[in-house]
């Protein structure tokens, strides 16, 4: 018998949902953020705060862009191996970016090492938060079963017939 097609990914809507209102977060860091940056240290204040809500949404976008990408390879029979690949590889690439970005910006005159830190902190637990409720509030299957009445296209439920 051949294999079923498989349905549509679960986590698809899951992480549009959290790319959705990860972006939103974070552009709320950035303009709260930028202000209360300037209020505190001027333009170099509200520059530091939109450095440390960019730096949280680029790397919220990598983890997202590497599960969506992971994904592609479902029906593969390889498919396990090669998403904690793909999402592995994701997450190589994204300490990698996050030293280079320390190291180009720990000398620049511009940054208020508060400032940054602070949106920084506050855009990534703001963007977990997000992760976390959107998870929560999708409707996710924790088996597959066939309910009576509904037809299957199992080899288990034909040969029982």
């Amino acid at each position: 018998m051949s294999r079923p097609e498989p349905g549509p990914i679960s986590s698809t809507p899951v992480l549009r949902t959290a790319l959705l209102w990860g972006g939103i977060a974070t552009a709320v860091v950035a303009v709260a953020g930028g202000a209360i940056g300037f209020a505190i240290a001027g333009a170099n204040g509200m520059l530091s705060a939109f450095a440390g809500a960019a730096i949280a949404a680029v790397f919220m976008l990598l983890t997202a862009v590497s599960i969506l990408v992971a994904n592609r390879w479902f029906a593969d029979p390889l498919y396990v191996p090669i998403f904690f690949g793909v999402v592995l590889g994701g997450w190589l690439l994204k300490l990698v970016l996050f030293i280079v970005a320390l190291v180009l910006l720990r000398g620049q005159p511009w940054i208020v090492p508060g400032v940054f830190f602070v949106a920084l902190v506050v855009s990534v637990l703001a963007s977990l938060a997000i992760d976390g409720i959107a998870m929560f509030r999708s409707r996710q299957p924790y088996v597959d079963v066939t309910l009576p009445g509904e037809t299957s296209t199992d080899e288990g439920d034909a040969a029982s017939r």
